[in-house]
């Protein structure tokens, strides 16, 4: 592998497993020091598999709130007096069902999950960015901005896209690219700490299932992605290799555009 990432610091979150984690893996291998941010205390069990060979920090937080986001740029430029990535990736459905059958918390938890973090992280680094007036910020969003049985998480995702965009327009002329990928279906190994641990119903399940076949009849490729095929698209819009490259919404859905 390259060492396209030797010396720069990338703080990703949601590092404790699924993609984020894969990313970590990849980065580290291509000469980046890391900050890995999950509220999960699995995020430690990665940092001493990759710090032998990488300068790596792992911090717990809880992302859905400022002062959780704050807390892991403070101790990530602390730590390596810089951040020149950011690679935002918490988020991920809790609940999977037609719109009419979510209650009103739910809905908030949804956002809660998958806008916040991203929200909060990119105004808690940005700051750091500006200083050196350089700077690469990835958000993950999703295809599933399209898609059936998930509307307060697409909504959420949304809300991703949109803020990637504006992010864009204020900080291309102030050396700061800002993109996100919208990863589509992805294989991954079962997870450690699932996002709902309510046993599903039978009609949860089917509403699930409509899901996954919804996703891959969307795709032109008919299949799952693969944990590497999400990763390389997050390395290449955090690197150099993008470097033209902002305000863009790069779908990673087999040819489902989201």
């Amino acid at each position: 592998m390259s060492d396209q990432f030797k010396g720069q610091v990338m703080l990703i979150t949601g590092a404790a497993q699924g993609i984020g984690e894969r990313v970590a893996e990849l980065a580290a291998a291509q000469g980046a020091r890391l900050a890995l941010v999950d509220r999960s205390p699995l995020v430690h069990d990665l940092k001493h598999r990759l710090s032998a060979t990488n300068d790596v920090i792992s911090i717990e937080a809880d992302l859905e709130t400022f002062a959780g986001a704050e807390q892991a740029a403070s101790k990530t430029f602390q730590t390596f007096n810089r951040i020149d990535i950011l690679v935002n990736n918490v988020g991920g459905t809790i609940w999977t069902k037609p719109f009419e059958h979510y209650d009103p918390t739910e809905i908030e938890a949804e956002v809660r999950r998958s806008l916040f973090p991203t929200l909060w992280c990119c105004r808690a680094v940005l700051p750091y960015m500006l200083k050196k007036k350089k700077g690469a910020i990835v958000n993950v969003s999703s295809i599933a901005t399209r898609s059936v049985n998930r509307v307060p998480y697409g909504a959420a995702k949304g809300g991703v896209n949109a803020l990637t965009a504006c992010l864009a327009f204020e900080n291309g002329e102030r050396g700061i690219r800002v993109n996100a990928v919208a990863p589509g279906g992805t294989e991954a190994p079962p997870r450690r700490i699932p996002r709902n641990t309510a046993r599903s119903s039978r009609k949860e399940k089917a509403w699930y299932q409509e899901i996954v076949d919804q996703t891959v009849s969307s795709t032109l490729m008919k299949r799952y992605g693969t944990l590497d095929e999400q990763a390389e698209a997050i390395l290449f819009l955090a690197s150099d290799r993008s470097s033209y490259i902002t305000g863009t919404v790069l779908p990673v859905g087999g040819g489902d555009q989201g």
